[in-house]
């Protein structure tokens, strides 16, 4: 995946999204979302100390556990705010780190997501369209209203209910809510609200939902919820 040439600005958010090659399905089984939430775990830090594939086959290991302390001791490319991972395509709201950190973790995610895909099913080639798209968040208002239309993809296609959106394994949806998570930083956000409780509240408030999607509409580029 190559660069983009506009740079991003460090300590700047970013709702960052792309889709499969011809609307192609890139996650078809929990065994994929489960590598591509690796992948998007592994690949946030700045200097991974090996292939992924080399550290999936000594996570069972006791070596696991010291490669995961350094890992934890290095610096971030990004900080994940909000994700989701649907069958044909992603979001990101991503907060930038590092000098080109945006397009580096974004390139080995998706390079590194690629290589793991085609293997496992018996395929070559790109499998993501393109240069992925990405949008400056340029408010407060914009940052939320981006983050819960990004929760709010599973609801909206389908794929869950109102109550049962906070199951969705994909997404760090759930994450808001508990406070259980070491790679999602949902902190910024949370900050803006009184409780997660407000938070969820905010989220399935379909009286606003309108007016999100005119918010930010322009950021979909037809990319479907």
């Amino acid at each position: 995946m190559p660069y983009r040439t506009t740079p991003f600005s460090n300590g700047s958010y970013y709702h960052v999204f792309n889709r499969g090659v011809n609307k192609l399905e890139i996650y078809s089984s929990n065994r994929d979302y489960r590598q591509a939430l690796l992948s998007m775990d592994y690949y946030r830090f700045v200097k991974p100390v090996m292939k992924l594939s080399k550290f999936k086959e000594l996570i069972a290991t006791s070596q696991s556990t010291i490669i995961t302390s350094q890992l934890n001791a290095n610096t971030t490319l990004v900080d994940i705010l909000c994700f989701v991972l649907m069958p044909n395509h992603f979001h990101f709201l991503l907060k930038q780190n590092t000098d080109n950190g945006i397009s580096r973790f974004i390139s080995q995610f998706s390079n590194s997501y690629t290589r793991y895909y085609n293997t496992a099913h018996n395929r070559s080639g790109h499998l993501f369209q393109g240069q992925f798209k990405a949008v400056e968040i340029e408010s407060e208002e914009q940052l939320v209203h981006v983050s819960r239309y990004i929760h709010l993809n599973p609801l909206v296609s389908g794929l869950s209910t109102k109550n049962t959106l906070s199951d969705f394994q994909w997404s760090s949806y759930k994450d808001y809510l508990i406070h259980k998570s070491y790679y999602v930083q949902s902190t910024d956000i949370l900050a803006i609200f009184k409780s997660s409780k407000n938070y969820e509240s905010f989220v399935l408030d379909h009286s606003d939902y309108a007016r999100e999607l005119e918010l930010i509409k322009h950021l979909t580029l037809d990319i479907e919820p």
